[in-house]
């Protein structure tokens, strides 16, 4: 874990969001991400921490078009969705 307290407290509220799948989305988008971030990324990461999980998630998964302040390069990687990983036992494609 990193010693800095700024990037503990984003951590932190990245993955404990209420639910496994937000924790898994958002905390997954900060631990895969969050090392190439300028101050210009982190804040608008901030701003998404302060959105519903259930926006979040419609936006990442595209069931929802974003809201236009979030719209840009941030937003194209968050519905990549490269960055989640399913605990065993929950790939529902194996089956």
């Amino acid at each position: 874990m990193d010693a800095d307290p700024y990037l503990r407290k984003l951590h932190f509220r990245a993955h404990h969001r209420g639910t496994r799948e937000a924790d898994a989305m958002v905390g997954g988008f900060f631990d895969r991400y969050h090392k190439q971030w300028n101050e210009a990324d982190f804040a608008w990461f901030e701003r998404l921490l302060e959105e519903q999980d259930v926006d979040i998630m419609a936006w990442a998964m595209q069931t929802a078009a974003p809201d236009p302040n979030f719209a840009g390069p941030m937003m194209d990687l968050l519905q990549r969705l490269d960055f989640i990983s399913l605990p065993e036992g929950l790939n529902t494609a194996d089956k």
